[in-house]
């Protein structure tokens, strides 16, 4: 009897075929589960990422926004999701409060195309920029929990309460937890305000968001610079 006769015999063929069936309904259900590991690199991901209709998100959008950065970055960045300019293009923080992103980060020296990775929660707009719902957000989180394990960065930095919230499960408001280590998974995670926030709060006084932002993103240089073994 030939190996692939006793394979047959014992349905080892069919359980790999239903398996792959399985993955290809991914996209269509967020009933159907994606394991860790499911996905070989973020090519094959945004594949799926861009067919998915795991909530009604999908029926509203004009592109999904799956990330952009370097793709094994130390440092990932996670917003909630997408806004008009992001839908737009299909790339995350691209808007103002992008910008000011991209400004926070330069003003440590850390360079988006090569020290950071940045994603959202969710993939696809919710209609005019509401937060997304729990249900909307559990659909959406095992794409980025293998957005995680694919670029496996050292530090990520969760933008606003939803993003600490959909990743951590910490409920606390932004204004109580920015700024604090917290290990997930074993990364060390660090609350901060989103930029939005930033940008509806322009003062530079010390004790205000703007401030604090500028303590939180030097602590985060300097705990970048202690795991790389970079000398400051």
């Amino acid at each position: 009897m030939s190996s692939e006769h006793q394979l047959n015999l014992f349905g080892e063929s069919n359980v790999q075929e239903s398996s792959f069936d399985k993955k290809e309904l991914i996209p269509t259900d967020a009933k159907i589960p994606i394991p860790m590991g499911t996905y070989a690199d973020m090519i094959e991901l945004a594949q799926h990422c861009n067919q998915c209709h795991r909530c009604e998100l999908g029926k509203t959008r004009i592109h999904t926004v799956v990330g952009r950065g370097n793709l094994k970055a130390p440092i990932m960045v996670i917003g909630e999701a997408p806004g008009q300019n992001e839908d737009e293009t299909g790339l995350p923080f691209v808007g103002r409060a992008g910008q000011l992103l991209e400004k926070i980060l330069q003003s440590v020296k850390l360079d988006t195309e090569k020290d950071v990775y940045i994603a959202n929660i969710n993939k696809c707009r919710p209609p005019n920029n509401r937060v997304p719902t729990n249900e909307e957000i559990e659909a959406c989180k095992p794409y980025l929990l293998e957005q995680i394990r694919l670029v496996d960065p050292k530090i990520i930095l969760l933008t606003g309460a939803t993003a600490v919230k959909g990743i951590i499960g910490d409920k606390r408001g932004i204004t109580q937890i920015r700024g604090t280590w917290m290990e997930w998974e074993g990364r060390l995670c660090m609350p901060i305000f989103h930029p939005s926030y930033l940008l509806r709060n322009q003062s530079r006084e010390v004790g205000k968001p703007k401030w604090l932002m500028w303590q939180d993103i030097q602590t985060v240089r300097a705990k970048y610079n202690e795991m790389m073994g970079i000398k400051s």
